[in-house]
């Protein structure tokens, strides 16, 4: 239970059912500007990927192609897992919790979900196992792909400043100024590692077609364009104190982390 104080106007059923319908005229310009700006993801054009990507996989090496697993769409989820983590990053691992109950419905609309990240693909499936995962992941480990699709840069890029997240320069040295903060401090050792190489993993999605053999990139996204993506703010958004993360900083765990003494 949040100890946040709740103050609100007390109203009449009819006082009520006024404002929710003037509310709800906007939810609706709002559902019919999401339904368009999905018309025009689908609609961007497609860039051929032309470098050949390796990974690992608990199924043995395989290329981007593979990760179809027969299917003509992939969409990839870059977890933040870097080399020296030793777990997963606690915000992509709440997103992930979702995953396994929709991966079947995706599957069945032609759509393969996968996430991949830079760990070893031994810490990947020993994570997933912990977890109870069952969603396919696969290690990136000595390739290209989270550099080249802005979800990772090397210790040179981040001293100096050369890298791009969400199509834009990232402030690298800014984002390294904080190593000293406690919260900054607890993220990175939660992941069993230190600020400066947590946060040379960052998190996104990406969504590629497979066409008479061809692997296409069509869409990316980073930062707060994964918001739709997170089950739990959605939920969190209709609740009376939504994400209340103002008052409670990083209060979200892995799901095997929470006791009753610590819930909210």
């Amino acid at each position: 239970m949040s100890n946040k104080t709740i103050t609100q106007q007390i109203a009449t059923r009819e006082e009520w059912l006024t404002a929710r319908l003037e509310l709800l005229k906007d939810e609706k310009e709002h559902t019919r500007r999401a339904d368009e700006l999905a018309r025009r993801r689908q609609a961007l054009p497609w860039v051929r990927v032309e470098k050949d990507y390796r990974f690992q996989t608990e199924d043995g090496p395989a290329r981007l192609a593979d990760l179809f697993r027969g299917n003509s769409q992939l969409l990839i989820y870059h977890f933040m897992f870097g080399e020296d983590y030793t777990a997963g990053c606690p915000s992509c691992s709440s997103i992930a919790d979702g995953f396994n109950g929709f991966e079947v419905h995706l599957a069945h609309h032609g759509v393969t979900l996968y996430a991949v990240s830079r760990a070893s693909i031994e810490k990947l499936l020993a994570y997933r196992r912990r977890m109870n995962w069952t969603f396919p992941w696969a290690s990136s480990h000595g390739s290209d792909f989270n550099l080249d699709f802005q979800v990772g840069c090397t210790i040179e890029q981040q001293h100096s400043g050369n890298m791009e997240y969400n199509f834009n320069p990232r402030d690298t040295l800014a984002s390294l100024a904080v190593a000293d903060q406690s919260w900054a401090r607890d993220i990175a050792s939660d992941c069993g590692t230190d600020w400066a190489t947590y946060v040379r993993e960052l998190p996104g999605m990406s969504a590629f077609v497979l066409k008479d053999g061809i692997v296409y990139h069509n869409y990316s996204a980073y930062a707060r364009g994964l918001d739709g993506l997170w089950g739990m703010y959605q939920w969190l958004d209709r609740a009376r104190l939504g994400r209340n993360e103002d008052e409670m900083g990083l209060w979200w765990k892995r799901h095997d982390e929470y006791t009753k003494s610590s819930s909210r």
